[in-house]
C-alpha cells in the first residue's frame, strides 16, 4: 500500500509541476522514476519509446507504463490518478477564468516567461535519452535514414515509424 502511495505522489508531483504540455512532463517523470529506483534510464527510455509510439496523451501513457512496471495494475491506477486527478479538476475549474482573462498582459507575460524553461527541459531530456538511444551503429543508421526520409523525401512520419520498426525487427532480432 505504501508503494502505491509513493507512485501516486510521484506522478502527482510531476504532473502538477509540468507546464507546457506532454513533452514538458517527461523530465519530471524521469526524475521521479530514476530517483525512486523504479527503473534504470535505459528502461525508462524504452517505456518512453513505447508511449510515444501509441496514440494518446504522453503523460497518461507513460504513467501507466511505469505504474505497471512497478506495481502491476494497482500501480497503473495509482499513477494515472496521480497524473490526471488534480489536473483535470483544475482545468475544469479554471477554464472560465482563463477564457475571461485571455487578453491579460500579466497572463500573457507569465506564459511567455515559461516557454524557454519548457524548451530547455525538453532539450535536456532529448539529450539524456539520446545518449542511451544510440547503443550501436545500426541505431545511427536508422536515425540517419529517418532524417533523410522525413526531410529530403518528405515521407509521412507514420510511414517512417513503420519502416523503422520493420528495419529494427530485422536487424535487432
Amino acid at each position: 500500500m505504501e508503494q502505491l502511495l509513493d507512485i501516486f505522489l510521484a506522478f502527482f508531483r510531476a504532473s502538477n509541476l509540468a507546464f507546457g504540455g506532454g513533452p514538458a512532463i517527461i523530465p519530471l517523470i524521469q526524475a521521479e522514476v530514476i530517483n525512486h529506483g523504479w527503473m534504470t534510464l535505459e528502461q525508462f527510455s524504452e517505456g518512453l519509446a513505447i508511449a510515444t509510439s501509441l496514440p494518446g496523451p504522453i503523460a497518461a501513457l507513460l504513467s501507466g507504463y511505469v505504474g505497471y512496471h512497478v506495481a502491476g495494475w494497482p500501480g497503473v491506477l495509482a499513477a494515472l490518478l496521480g497524473t490526471l486527478a488534480l489536473t483535470s479538476i483544475l482545468v475544469i475549474a479554471l477554464t472560465g477564468f482563463l477564457m475571461k482573462h485571455n487578453n491579460s498582459p500579466v497572463l500573457k507575460g507569465a506564459l511567455t516567461g515559461v516557454r524557454p524553461l519548457v524548451a530547455v527541459l525538453v532539450a535536456k531530456t532529448a539529450f539524456d535519452m539520446g545518449l542511451s538511444a544510440f547503443p550501436s551503429m545500426w541505431s545511427w543508421v536508422i536515425a540517419g535514414a529517418a532524417m533523410i526520409c522525413l526531410y529530403k523525401l518528405k515521407l509521412h512520419p507514420g510511414i517512417v515509424i513503420i519502416l523503422s520498426m520493420v528495419f529494427g525487427l530485422l536487424v535487432f532480432q
